[in-house]
C-alpha cells in the first residue's frame, strides 16, 4: 500500500510540476516579453508623468522581447507536437538534445 502512495506522490509532483511551468511559466515570458519591447521602444511606451519626455530607447529590450516571444513559441510549437505525435501513436524523444518523433516502445 505504501508503494502505491510513493507512486502516486511521484506522479503528483510531475504533474504540479508541469503544470506550473507551462502554466504559468509560458504566460510569465510572454508577459515579460511584452515589457521588454515597452523598455526597448521608450517614449510614449514606458509609463511617466504627463508633460515628462519619456525615457530614451533601449535596443536590448527590443532583443530580449523577441527571444522571450521566441520561447513561448517554441513551448507551444513542442506541446502541439507532443499532442499530435501522441495521436498518431508516436512519442516525443529528447535523446538527442533537441526533439525528435519516435515510435513508442
Amino acid at each position: 500500500m505504501t508503494d502505491n502512495l510513493g507512486f502516486a506522490l511521484e506522479g503528483a509532483w510531475k504533474v504540479l510540476f508541469a503544470g506550473l511551468v507551462l502554466g504559468a511559466g509560458l504566460p510569465l515570458l510572454f508577459a515579460l516579453g511584452i515589457r521588454s519591447l515597452a523598455w526597448g521602444a521608450g517614449g510614449e511606451a514606458e509609463v511617466h508623468e504627463s508633460g515628462v519626455t519619456g525615457p530614451k530607447s533601449q535596443p536590448i529590450g527590443t532583443v530580449v522581447g523577441w527571444v522571450l516571444f521566441a520561447i513561448v513559441l517554441l513551448g507551444i510549437v513542442l506541446g502541439i507536437t507532443f499532442i499530435v505525435a501522441s495521436g498518431f501513436g508516436k512519442a516525443l524523444s529528447f535523446e538527442h538534445i533537441y526533439p525528435t518523433i519516435v515510435d513508442k516502445h
